[in-house]
């Protein structure tokens, strides 16, 4: 197992080196550096985001500003930490005045965040706000998918994803806060296996979907 790990560890060291040698991916010239993810490289779960904002661009980490601190705590919520995780996002140069990528710049990232996965080999994909869903739901609206489960085709193999809410909406709006606390308790019912496709829990796990 362990050698399996470290093997995984150096595929993304390779991963990233091969990014940042990249001229031709997009808004690098006016970001600080790259932004790549971060996190425990055997872990059942993987994080995918938007882009990196200010903090992340000065840090060079993913998910280190107001909304990181939010993804943090509700990662603690369902009984894990920080690092036995892997958060990324789609764009890993941040984006100028922190706008929305454009689908030229989701498609050139797009090969590097699929061999990532496809490294990590995660049992869980939960994305985080609709650029990162659209990559594996792209008719779904956010606020008509979240909280559910869906079982999509990618990298060859099923693969379970949960749509949620981005931490830094979460922020903006009370509402979606408390949602976005209770959709991430679906998290433990999708690796225990309790929960159907679609969002149906199955029987008797109904009072697990809220927070303690």
């Amino acid at each position: 197992m362990v050698v399996a790990i470290m093997d995984k560890k150096s595929q993304l060291l390779d991963l990233k080196k091969r990014m940042q040698d990249d001229v031709k991916l997009p808004l690098r010239h006016g970001a600080t550096q790259l932004v790549f993810g971060e996190g425990n490289a055997n872990t059942d779960v993987y994080f995918l985001g938007e882009a990196p904002g200010y903090f992340e661009d000065k840090q060079g980490r993913p998910f280190v500003g107001l909304a990181g601190q939010l993804l943090d705590k509700l990662i603690e919520s369902i009984g894990l930490v920080r690092k036995d995780v892997y958060i990324s996002n789609v764009i890993r140069f941040r984006p100028p005045g922190n706008r929305d990528p454009e689908p030229d710049e989701l498609g050139a990232f797009a090969p590097y965040v699929d061999e990532e996965i496809k490294i990590i080999e995660p049992k869980v994909i939960v994305t985080l706000g609709r650029f990162s869903m659209n990559k594996f739901l792209p008719d779904a609206r956010i606020s008509a998918v979240h909280g559910k489960k869906f079982v999509v085709e990618f990298n060859g193999k099923k693969q379970i994803v949960l749509p949620m809410y981005h931490p830094a909406a979460a922020l903006r709006n009370g509402a979606i806060m408390n949602l976005l606390k209770e959709d991430f308790q679906i998290i433990k019912l999708a690796l225990a296996g309790d929960i159907a496709e679609s969002g149906a829990p199955k029987s008797g796990n109904n009072s697990q979907l809220s927070l303690v």
